[in-house]
């Protein structure tokens, strides 16, 4: 009897775990739908650039020495041929004066072969003197004219050298950066040391936007575009493209291509460097049938039970993550014309070809195929899975612990 008992007791064990962990599974899946309803869309293109000055000069230096002057700092405003540095000048100096001697003493071994060329000349007409004597002395006349311009040449090397260690500025505008102090050795190479950056005019900026390849197509010249910066994010800036770049950049397998947008910055409140979010519409639509994307991305199940939706949602498309817009996403919503969605028709899903047209990343315009209070399925809902018996050991602890 005890036996019996004992085989009852595990057989309505095994019962109930098999109806605890598999008693749920033959249930109908449960639909996330949203309602076709009208709106205004917006379709932009979006990336992110970096403000620059339109002109933006880095000042450097042509030859090595030690800084003995610095004139201006940084946000001094300077004009074209103003002094901004000054280079030690003692070494050029002596230079100059040794290239000058250099030529004094030229001009004095020319003087004298000339000299000697007139003398020979009558010796060589009275037929006093050989011809190879002769021939002798015109050479050494030309070698000392030669000498001279050698002089002079040094001489102006010199003197140009002398004066690269006064450093002007070659445009009007404010100095954005100084690299060098007093005191500091700069050395002439390949790669010149910049003193200075200095930009033109602040009031006129550049943004240099990526765009990426998909997004392109749809930047015009003389389009106009909208940005925020971080620093002031209530604050939307405006903008033109003012030239599209057909040199392409690809990172990391993503191609984009620079856009150039000039800005007007009269409150000068936009700083070189600052990361720029811009926008530019494309295309606006308004009082348009509009669908959301999650249900132009939704798939049912192969083996999907029909029951009544648990729930709905607006036609925001809320529940499902909206595609990206530029900056590198590609927004497949635009790409095609023609996608198919499932209808809820009478407890039943159906499916149904559309005809599209732009989107907003959230919702798309819906042209054919579907009319207004329709409702489509954007999504599946996910069943929680049942919690432990009581009693139960979890894998984390917390049941009775063996012996």
């Amino acid at each position: 009897m005890k036996k019996f008992l004992l085989l009852v007791l595990l057989a309505a064990l095994a019962g109930g775990a098999w109806y605890f962990y598999k008693g749920g599974e033959g249930e109908a899946p449960q639909y996330q739908t949203a309602a076709i309803a009208r709106g205004d869309l917006t379709q932009v293109v979006t990336a992110t650039g970096t403000l620059n000055p339109v002109l933006n000069v880095q000042v450097g230096c042509q030859i090595s020495g030690n800084i003995q002057k610095l004139l201006v700092d940084f946000n001094s405003e300077v004009k074209a041929g103003q002094i901004v540095a000054q280079l030690d000048p003692a070494t050029y100096e002596a230079a100059v004066s040794l290239a000058e001697g250099d030529l004094a003493n030229a001009k004095a071994g020319l003087a004298l072969a000339e000299v000697n060329a007139r003398r020979d000349a009558e010796l060589f007409k009275n037929k006093l003197t050989p011809q190879a004597d002769h021939d002798a002395v015109l050479a050494a006349l030309a070698q000392a004219g030669a000498l001279v311009r050698m002089k002079e040449a040094s001489l102006k090397k010199a003197t140009v050298d002398l004066a690269r260690c006064t450093i002007v500025s070659p445009i009007d505008g404010i100095v954005i950066s100084r690299d060098v102090d007093v005191g500091q050795t700069v050395a002439a190479t390949m790669n010149a040391l910049v003193l200075f950056k200095i930009a033109n005019d602040l009031r006129k900026m550049q943004i240099n936007a990526a765009v990426a390849e998909a997004d392109i197509g749809n930047l015009e010249v003389g389009q106009n575009v909208e940005f925020t910066v971080d620093a002031f994010p209530l604050r939307t800036f405006h903008g033109q493209v003012v030239q599209v770049r057909n040199a392409a950049t690809t990172v990391q397998n993503v191609v984009t291509y620079d856009t150039v947008i000039s800005v007007s910055n009269d409150d000068m409140k936009l700083k070189p460097g600052m990361t720029a979010n811009v926008s530019a519409i494309i295309a606006q639509r308004q009082g348009v049938l509009k669908i959301p994307n999650a249900a132009l991305r939704f798939r049912p199940p192969e083996s999907a039970t029909v029951q009544t939706p648990a729930t709905s949602v607006e036609a925001s498309g809320g529940g499902a993550r909206p595609a990206r817009q530029g900056g590198g996403g590609r927004p497949h919503e635009k790409r095609q014309t023609s996608r198919t969605v499932q209808l809820f028709v009478g407890g039943k899903l159906q499916p149904a070809q559309l005809k599209v047209g732009i989107s907003d990343g959230v919702n798309t315009e819906l042209l054919e195929g579907a009319k207004e209070g329709d409702t489509v399925v954007t999504g599946l809902i996910q069943k929680a899975s049942a919690p432990p018996t009581a009693g139960a050991s979890s894998p984390l602890g917390g049941g009775r612990r063996p012996f």
